[in-house]
C-alpha cells in the first residue's frame, strides 16, 4: 500500500492512493475497523452518499483528476517539451484505451488507470512486460512532470499578492 500524500504535495500519487483506498473500502465495506479510522470512515460515507460504493470515484479524486485535466491542457499548449513528450506517448495511449473498458476516456485518465493497474500487479507480485515497464516509465515521467507543475503553480498563487 502507498501512504497518502497531500494533494499538494504530490497531487498525481494523491489521486493513486484514493483509488487505492476506495478499492479497500469496497474489499472491506462493514469492517468495523475501518469505519473507526477518520479518514477510511469519511471516504466510506462519502463513497455512500455519491453512489460509488460498486464502481466510480469519489468527487474529491474526481475533482483532483480535472485539475490535472486543465493543467495538462494548458501545457500542451503552451510547453512544446511537454508537448513533444505527451505525443511520444500517443500512440501507446490509444492501444491502451482500445482495450480497455472505456475508450473513450480522457487519455490522462487512461494513464492513471494505467499505472494503477501496474499498482496492482506489482501488489500481486506478478511480472509486467519490458514493453510495459517501458511505457510505465514514459507515464511516470509525464505525471510527475505535471504533478511537480501543479504544486509549483500552488505554491506561485500562494506567495504572490493579491490585487
Amino acid at each position: 500500500m502507498m501512504m497518502m500524500k497531500s494533494k499538494h504535495e504530490n497531487i498525481a500519487e494523491y489521486i493513486l492512493y484514493l483509488w487505492q483506498m476506495e478499492d479497500l473500502v469496497r474489499a472491506f465495506p462493514n469492517d468495523e475497523a475501518l469505519q473507526q479510522t477518520e479518514f477510511l470512515g469519511d471516504l466510506m460515507n462519502m463513497m455512500r452518499t455519491e453512489g460509488v460504493m460498486s464502481s466510480g470515484h469519489v468527487q474529491i479524486a474526481q475533482i483532483a483528476l480535472g485539475e490535472l485535466e486543465d493543467l495538462h491542457a494548458d501545457l500542451l499548449d503552451t510547453e512544446a517539451t511537454y508537448r513533444a513528450a505527451y505525443m511520444q506517448l500517443l500512440p501507446q495511449l490509444n492501444i491502451l484505451k482500445s482495450k480497455s473498458d472505456n475508450p473513450l476516456q480522457s487519455d490522462l485518465s487512461m494513464m492513471f488507470v494505467f499505472l494503477y493497474n501496474i499498482m496492482l500487479l506489482n501488489m500481486q507480485k506478478k511480472p509486467i512486460s519490458q514493453p510495459t515497464a517501458a511505457l510505465q516509465q514514459q507515464v511516470t515521467q509525464l505525471l510527475r512532470y505535471l504533478s511537480r507543475t501543479y504544486k509549483e503553480r500552488l505554491e506561485r498563487c500562494a506567495v504572490e499578492p493579491e490585487t
